[in-house]
């Protein structure tokens, strides 16, 4: 039990310290570094409350997925440093709009967590059919798969959507751009592909473009 408060007690440091450190690093690479950190911090402590469905998902999705596809992104859009951080210097333009929207999320949360009241035995254990003999990923997959099986799809087909959309309002067609001709490349014969020419000594060849 020592061992286990300690554990908990020291990832979720871990977490609280990689999460500002997000939001505070100079390098946008080492912000991502620092998000991956965080990440696996917060899987570890689900697994440790019993919850190993919730960072499995975590170290596999987040970590293994969204975290590494923000880090090629950073690495290939080749972001320039931010040489003003939040404390030091100069403060950026963007630092009042995200305090207000911080400010307006943090009102949000104190609401619900205030104010919310559940309703009477909808939180009851009468409610909830828990088989103790299977494992909680089995039951989560259970009723995922069978009573929400429909939003499970709607949720997949509005994310499929969002892709497109997303796909769709950054492609920009561009002209002046040699691309490769897949049909003409398949169907071309040894006679066309293949160019030979009487190379005089001491003088060029003009390649046409």
């Amino acid at each position: 039990m020592l061992f286990h408060s300690i554990f908990f007690y020291f990832f979720s440091i871990i977490a609280i310290f990689s999460a500002l450190m997000v939001i505070t690093s100079r390098s946008t690479v080492n912000s991502v570094f620092f998000l991956i950190l965080d990440f696996i911090s917060i899987g570890c402590l689900f697994i440790m409350v019993g919850a190993e469905f919730l960072g499995i998902i975590i170290l596999i999705v987040y970590v293994g997925a969204v975290a590494v596809l923000f880090l090629f992104v950073v690495m290939m859009l080749n972001v320039a440093q931010q040489k003003q951080s939040w404390f030091i210097g100069k403060k950026s333009s963007h630092i009042p709009f995200g305090l207000v929207v911080s400010v307006i999320i943090f009102l949000e949360l104190l609401v619900v967590l205030g104010g919310w009241k559940y309703k009477e035995n909808v939180m009851s254990s009468s409610n909830l059919l828990l088989n103790e003999s299977i494992s909680n990923t089995h039951q989560i997959g259970r009723v995922m798969y069978t009573d929400y099986i429909l939003y499970f799809q709607i949720s997949g087909i509005i994310l499929l959507l969002s892709m497109i959309g997303a796909i769709v309002l950054t492609y920009q067609k561009r002209d002046n751009i040699k691309k490769q001709s897949y049909i003409n490349q398949i169907s071309r014969e040894k006679m066309t592909a293949i160019e030979l020419k009487n190379v005089e000594f001491e003088k060029g060849v003009k390649i046409d473009d």
